[in-house]
This record gives structure tokens, C-alpha cells and sequence, in this order.
């Protein structure tokens, strides 16, 4: 770090940064454009004042040094991360893992609560911590709907619980990984898998007690986006065969229910040519059964990867293939597969035809998974049921055969509706990769960014994703704002930027107690990471952290662990973290309601912290 008195590329490089933290703050401009707009006014500023090493008058502003960040190992680390996170999402890995852990607490409200935030707040500890929100924001809506719990009470705490996770360990989120880097540039010391470990499991769980106890008090009922336009999830009509081998197979019934087929609706059950209808009191059933039912897309595709033989009836053979050519019937590949829902057109040539007639997948090359019709109860054999115009059918199909719908004129393909379908047994070699690649760096066997790059490279080897999904899991935001934050955390020190701030700093604290130091910077930090991105946040004040750490003579690791749980303490803004965004529609959210369960989380977490650090540092 070089110390150096205020000069005119100091204040330029002060100007820049502020000028670049408002439009982020503002977010009029897309970050990527203001990362890249502030990495070439950084480059434009240095080839008109280059800053030299006083030692060996060596430019120490060049043009590889500002955008190093492109290529830094941190940055590859988290893109890794994100592909093999990615990669447990496509493969199923953590679904059923996940339904298991939830499933022994759906009798209680305050069970629910503490069994998926704990659930959510250690998962987040080893993975990116944003598919761990996708994946339970349906699950802890559905388990709200059944507790009758308003989902607006639970979606913000299960966002706070993934950022807490964050705080277990070095790979818990980008920041740490970010910090981390810039600390072993700047000093060529390291942190540890666990260096992070202790305080921040006992912030988790301070944390953790807010979340379940006071968080849902402070969050007001609001309806929820499903309530305003459907009442619900999205349901599909399916046919289920009942085999010798069939998993359903000998099933009872119980008061008139199916107790293991809760996630479905069975409207009705044929046995040869006779129709039973509920409640099913004292029924089994047996093969030869066919039951319709109705069931959301994602029980549907769990039903799909559990018990594939449930789906290849009547929609499989006479109903969708047209005939009984085996060819019909042949499975699709896995990995190769898509699912898609497509509308029956106003003018189709398929309404007023059934799907046996219509010889679907030999028109399509496509299976019907389900059906979607508003207007009435249907219990009619599906594969007989006459199409409608507005009908939507729910398809599994190869990638090209999907896209190929699009110029179907008697269907119109509900383009937000595609997503890949699970690749189907390829869960284990994803769990094992991963755990591979944590021990491998928990271990100090390989570092992290070797060991995840490996990592990545192993999920598309075996078929967990393919590179498509690879690509697509790499956020092009991520990228800019740690290029542009690692271009402006280097401007700050080859300026005297940082040092100047932390003289600053401690000319207003005077001779205070080390202790109160770290507690000031740290709510300094927390508060600013609400209006800033937490990652440019986090580059941007290790120098400072690690400034200050020397001037007033403690381990810069302390400042820099410090600065890692500050950076993370997102909670007061729904911009200040991603996961903030992506419950934001769930819950129906307005920003007052982050500010309401985020600000008192934030002091929380710092009066915790100050205690830690003067017990656990011994400042």
C-alpha cells in the first residue's frame, strides 16, 4: 500500500468510484454498462496521469493491472461455483435431499420455519446460494398454503438465512472469495476453508433466532402474486396406469384419500369399465387401474424422474403415439430433453379431435405429459378427450423438436413455458463431484479455483449439465461488477486512496480502543452495502480494512474477516442482495418491507459481532 498525500489522480479515482456507486444505486443503467463504463474511465485516467513506484518509477497503473480482474482467480472460483451449483439444480441433486430434511416438520408453523431456514442457512455455507432460494421458495410456499401461514411472512427470512449461510465458510459466497483475493494480493497471506467458521456460525445463529422469532412478527400479510391472478399453482391433467410394478401399486385408501399421493388430486379412477369416484373409501388399488388426476409441473416432473413406469399409459402409447408402434413409445434420452407447454390454437386444425386421433408425437415427435383446461371439471379418459382451442398440453421433447413447434400453426408454443428436463440419474455424480471438489479444498489438496474450475469441467464430462446450461449459468453481472470493483480496489491503493480514507478514519476516532475501530468499520460497511453491490463493496474496503488493521497495529485477517460479514449484511434494501430480488415477487413485497425486517437485522448483527470480536480476537 502506498501511502501518499491527496493528489489529482487520488481525487479523480474518488470521483469515479462515487460517480459509479450512485448509477449503481440508482440502477437507471444496467451494471454491466456501469462496470464497463467505469473500468475505461479508469484506463483513460491512467494513460493521462500515470502513477509510478517511487522505488523504480515503473508504471504501477498499466493496462493489464486494471483489468486483471477479468481473469482473477477469485472470479473464476465463483463462476465455477455457479456452473456446479447449476449443475445440482439441472441434475434434481438437491430435491428430494431437500423434501426429506423438510418433510418430518409439516405439522407445525414454527417447525416449517426453523426446520427449512436452518436447512437453507447450512446448504448456503457450500453452495451459491441462489438456486438454493429457487429451489424453496415453492416448497415453503406450498408448505405455507397447507399450515395456512401468509408466504409474506416467510420468503424475506428464507432469503436472510441463504446470506447468513454465506457466512460459514470461504466458499459461502462470491464476496468472501473476492475478499479473500484481494487480502492474499495485497499482504500474500491466505484465509482458510473455516478461517471464517466460528463467528460466523454464531452470527448465523443469532441470526437464525431474529429470523424464526421476531422476522414474521414484523412482516405484514400481503397477497401473493398466485392469490391475484390463479388461486394457485398451475394444474395439469394426467393419467396414471397402475402396473404389477408399479410403485401406487396395492395403495389404500384412508378417509377417503390417498395419504401418499397428497402433492395430486385424483378426480377419478377407472377399473376396467366401470369409473369410481371420491372419496375412495376402503379402495386398493390394483393393476389395470387408470387414475386421472391433476398435478402441478413440478410434482409432475418429480413423479417423471421417481417413477417414469406411472407416465406410460394411455398418454404414451394409443393417446399421444397414435397407434401401438413401439417406436412411439421409446423413451427420449435424458439430458436431451426439454418441457414446454403449448396452446391449442383458435383455429387449429386439432380442436374438436381427440389426441388418439390426432396421432400427437407422430405429428410432434413430442409426449403429452398433461393437460390444462380451465372451464370445467374434466374426469373423461384423457386419451379420448376432445381438444379445445385454448387447451394447453404440457410437453417432454427433444430441444429441436420444441423449437420446431414454433411454426406449428395449430399450436402456439408458450415460449417462458420451455425449461430442460432433468437429467435423469445423473444426481450422484453431481453430489459426488461436488463433495469432491469441497474436500479437495477443505483440505488444502488443491485451491479453490483449481478445484472448482476441475469441478465444473467434471459436471459437463459426465452430463450433469451441458455446456449450453454452463454458459447460461454464468451471471454476465457477476463478471463486470468484480472486474470493475477489482479495477477500482486496485485505482484506491496504487493512489493512497485507502490509506487516505483510513488516516481519515482515524483521525475522527482518535485514541480509541482497536475494539471500537472494528466495530465502527463494521457498521460503516453494513450500511453501505445496502445501497451498494455487496461484491464492489467487499473489493473496494479490503485495502482500507487491511490499512487501518496496520495503523493501529492488529492482524489485518481480523479488519478483513470483519469486513466479510459486514459486506453480507444486505438485508435493509431489496437491491442489496440477489436473494432479496428473487423473493421479492413471491412474497409480493414493497421495498418498507425490507427495510422493516433488514434494519433491525443489521444492528443485530453488528452489536453481535462487536461482542464476538472482543471476546474471540481478545481486542
Amino acid at each position: 500500500m502506498i501511502a501518499a498525500s491527496p493528489s489529482i489522480e487520488m481525487w479523480i479515482t474518488f470521483g469515479i468510484i462515487a460517480f459509479g456507486m450512485v448509477l449503481y444505486a440508482l440502477d437507471r443503467i444496467a451494471m454491466e454498462i456501469t462496470s464497463l463504463a467505469i473500468i475505461v474511465a479508469l484506463l483513460l485516467t491512467f494513460q493521462i496521469f500515470p502513477v509510478l513506484d517511487p522505488q523504480t518509477g515503473e508504471s504501477l497503473s498499466t493496462v493489464r493491472s486494471l483489468v486483471a480482474g477479468f481473469a482473477d482467480p477469485a472470479l473464476i472460483a465463483i463462476l465455477s461455483l455457479l456452473v456446479m451449483g447449476q449443475a445440482l439444480v439441472v441434475s434434481g441433486a438437491l430435491d428430494e435431499p431437500m423434501r426429506r430434511l423438510v418433510g418430518p416438520a409439516t405439522n407445525s408453523p414454527k417447525l416449517i420455519l426453523f426446520s427449512v431456514l436452518g436447512i437453507v442457512l447450512l446448504f448456503s455455507g457450500f453452495l451459491n446460494n441462489t438456486p438454493i432460494v429457487a429451489i424453496f421458495i415453492p416448497i415453503l410456499n406450498s408448505l405455507a398454503g397447507k399450515m395456512s401461514m401468509n408466504p409474506s411472512r416467510v420468503m424475506i427470512p428464507l432469503s436472510y438465512a441463504a446470506i447468513l449461510g454465506g457466512n460459514l465458510t470461504l466458499i459461502g459466497s462470491s464476496a468472501n472469495l473476492l475478499v479473500a483475493g484481494s487480502y492474499s494480493r495485497i499482504t500474500g497471506e491466505s484465509l482458510g476453508f473455516f478461517s471464517i467458521f466460528v463467528p460466523g456460525l454464531i452470527l448465523g445463529i443469532a441470526g437464525f433466532l431474529y429470523l424464526v422469532f421476531l422476522a414474521p412478527r414484523l412482516l405484514s400479510d400481503r397477497a401473493t402474486m398466485a392469490s391475484q391472478f390463479t388461486g394457485g399453482a398451475k394444474q395439469f391433467l394426467i393419467q396414471l396406469e397402475i402396473t404389477a410394478t408399479s410403485a401406487l401399486n396395492g395403495l389404500t385408501a384412508t378417509s377417503g384419500l390417498f395419504p401418499e399421493l397428497t402433492d395430486m388430486t385424483i378426480r377419478c379412477i377407472r377399473r376396467g369399465d366401470e369409473m369410481l369416484l371420491p372419496p375412495f373409501d376402503d379402495l386398493s388399488l390394483q393393476p389395470g387401474d387408470m387414475l386421472v388426476a391433476a398435478a402441478t409441473r413440478a410434482h409432475l416432473t418429480d413423479m417423471m424422474l421417481r417413477s417414469p413406469e406411472l407416465l406410460s399409459g394411455a398418454w404414451m402409447k394409443g393417446g399421444v403415439g397414435g397407434g401401438h408402434d413401439e417406436q412411439d413409445t421409446s423413451p427420449l434420452p435424458s439430458g436431451e430433453s426439454m418441457m414446454a407447454e403449448v396452446m391449442i390454437a383458435p383455429a387449429s386444425r386439432l380442436q374438436g379431435r381427440s389426441l388418439e386421433q390426432v396421432g400427437f408425437r407422430s405429428l410432434t415427435n413430442c409426449i403429452v405429459l398433461g393437460l390444462q383446461r380451465r372451464s370445467r371439471m374434466i374426469r373423461t379418459h384423457t386419451a379420448q378427450l376432445v381438444l379445445e382451442p385454448g387447451d394447453v398440453l404440457l410437453l417432454l421433447g427433444r430441444r429441436d423438436d420444441i423449437h420446431a413447434l414454433r411454426g406449428n400453426r395449430d399450436l402456439l408454443l408458450l415460449e417462458w413455458s420451455a425449461s430442460d428436463f432433468p437429467a435423469e440419474q445423473k444426481s450422484a455424480y453431481a453430489i459426488f463431484i461436488f463433495a469432491m471438489t469441497i474436500a479437495l479444498s477443505a483440505f488444502g489438496i488443491l485451491p479453490i479455483t483449481v478445484a472448482a474450475l476441475g469441478g465444473a469441467l467434471a459436471m459437463i464430462v459426465t452430463n450433469c449439465l451441458n455446456i449450453r446450461q454452463a454458459f447460461r449459468a454464468i451471471d454476465q453481472k457477476v463478471v463486470m461488477i468484480i472486474a470493475a470493483a477489482i479495477a477500482m480496489g486496485h485505482a484506491m491503493s496504487i493512489t493512497g486512496g485507502a490509506s487516505y480514507i483510513a488516516d481519515s478514519v482515524l483521525n475522527m476516532l482518535g485514541d480509541a480502543s482497536p475494539l471500537v475501530f472494528l466495530s465502527s468499520f463494521f457498521l460503516l460497511v453494513a450500511l453501505l452495502t445496502n445501497v451498494l453491490s455487496n461484491n464492489a463493496t467487499a473489493v473496494l474496503f479490503t485495502p482500507i480494512a487491511i490499512s487501518i488493521a496496520h495503523r493501529i497495529g492488529i492482524e489485518p485477517e481480523i479488519f478483513v474477516i470483519a469486513l466479510i460479514f459486514a459486506a453480507k449484511c444486505s438485508f435493509a434494501t431489496p437491491f442489496g442482495y440477489q436473494t432479496n430480488l428473487l423473493v421479492m415477487a413471491p412474497g409480493h413485497y414493497r421495498f418498507i418491507d425490507f427495510v422493516k425486517a433488514g434494519t433491525p437485522l443489521v444492528f443485530i448483527l453488528w452489536i453481535v459481532f462487536t461482542g464476538i470480536a472482543a471476546w474471540y480476537y481478545g481486542l
